[in-house]
């Protein structure tokens, strides 16, 4: 803003906004591709998100991107819990209208661990087998659980 208002171009802080804040379309759109793949029906498909600070291990959800991803996903018909224990539900509905759960629900088609909070990083592989259905996907955006899923298809950043 104010290197356009001294009558500069800003294109590379430009060019690193505009990747930013398309990233949760994208995010949205791979794993779309994936379930697709998968020979899932995205219409019918469920996805859990865990996290949804903008940081790990705080409460501040402001500028998180996790409210692009949950809009991303739901403009293709994937259905999406999102579940943070540092979170008020109520804050996140405020403010990006949608409400947290509590604890997962159901078998999901996939899983994106999109905050690597503390508690998330002592997580396993078993832990995601119980939460996903067959031929499931994990999404890890922040490549905690890089070299530790091996038998879930895995994807990361």
């Amino acid at each position: 803003y104010k290197a356009n208002e001294l009558g500069h171009s800003a294109m590379i802080i430009n060019s690193g906004r505009t990747v930013n804040d398309n990233m949760g379309e994208h995010i949205a759109t791979e794993l779309v591709k994936k379930i697709i793949r998968a020979s899932k029906n995205v219409l019918k498909s469920k996805v859990l998100i865990l996290g949804a600070t903008f940081k790990e291990d705080v409460s501040d959800i402001r500028n998180s991107k996790v409210a692009d991803v949950v809009k991303g996903l739901n403009s293709y018909g994937v259905k999406t819990d999102v579940i943070d224990p540092h979170a008020s539900s109520e804050e996140v509905f405020s403010e990006y209208g949608f409400r947290l759960i509590e604890k997962p629900a159901q078998k999901y088609d996939a899983i994106i661990v999109a905050v690597a909070h503390d508690q998330y990083r002592l997580l396993d592989e078993d832990y995601f087998k119980s939460l996903l259905a067959p031929r499931g996907i994990i999404y890890d955006l922040k490549g905690i659980f890089r070299g530790r899923i091996n038998d879930i298809t895995y994807m990361s950043l």
